[in-house]
């Protein structure tokens, strides 16, 4: 580990104390509350391996609140239909540009609408599938092949899906990957610990890209 990534390791964990992330509670049909013990799990790892204080549980955030501007990382899972209002759009996509990082975990069903509804956010961006050279898949945990397969759906490659702004990662979209699946207790759906491992590191990664950009944002 260079210098530099050793004290941007650093400031990270530092900058993470006493922070909270939070789930998105959106409207529609799609349950936003799936995956209950995998925040939990992500943050205990994260606190664990990378030296963040963060706090233990989420927060839960609607997506129109001014409160979304306050989390460094947020994250939106379920099945199916979602919709955002024009007042939701606008409040993301503020979100977003002042410096806030989505993720976006596709539990199953929700594709079409991640596509539609993000349109209304960003009109003038699509979904770009994220090189591996990113900084996303090096650090601090190296996956040469991009973002695992954790949970089985349409037998289709998992993909890492991001919206781009001015070179930024403004949202992630994690789709036929189910990295949620993977932070979830191990009990849950009896993933191998390999597998669970693999889950958890890139979301360990997601999260510190999230607060490094916090970090700047400041």
């Amino acid at each position: 580990m260079g210098w530099l990534v050793y004290a941007l390791w650093m400031m990270t964990a530092a900058h993470a104390q006493g922070r909270k992330i939070a789930k998105l509670k959106y409207s529609g049909g799609g349950d936003w509350y799936a995956n209950k013990t995998a925040l939990p799990n992500l943050i205990r790892f994260a606190n664990e391996q990378l030296g963040t204080r963060i706090a233990p549980q989420e927060d839960v955030v609607e997506p129109n609140s001014a409160d979304l501007l306050t989390y460094p990382f947020v994250y939106m899972t379920g099945h199916g239909h979602f919709y955002f209002s024009e007042s939701d759009a606008r409040n993301i996509r503020a979100y977003l540009l002042g410096g806030g990082f989505l993720h976006i975990d596709d539990n199953y069903g929700m594709d079409p609408y991640v596509r539609a509804e993000m349109k209304k956010v960003f009109p003038e961006y699509d979904f770009v599938e994220l090189p591996l050279s990113h900084s996303l898949y090096v650090w601090p945990f190296a996956f040469a092949e991009g973002i695992p397969k954790i949970h089985e759906h349409d037998g289709h490659p998992p993909q890492g899906l991001v919206i781009l702004h001015k070179g930024r990662v403004l949202c992630y979209y994690s789709y036929e990957s189910d990295l949620g699946n993977g932070w979830e207790d191990a009990s849950v759906y009896n993933n191998p610990e390999s597998l669970r491992l693999q889950a958890l590191r890139m979301g360990a990664n997601l999260i510190a890209y999230a607060f490094l950009g916090d970090l700047q944002r400041e």
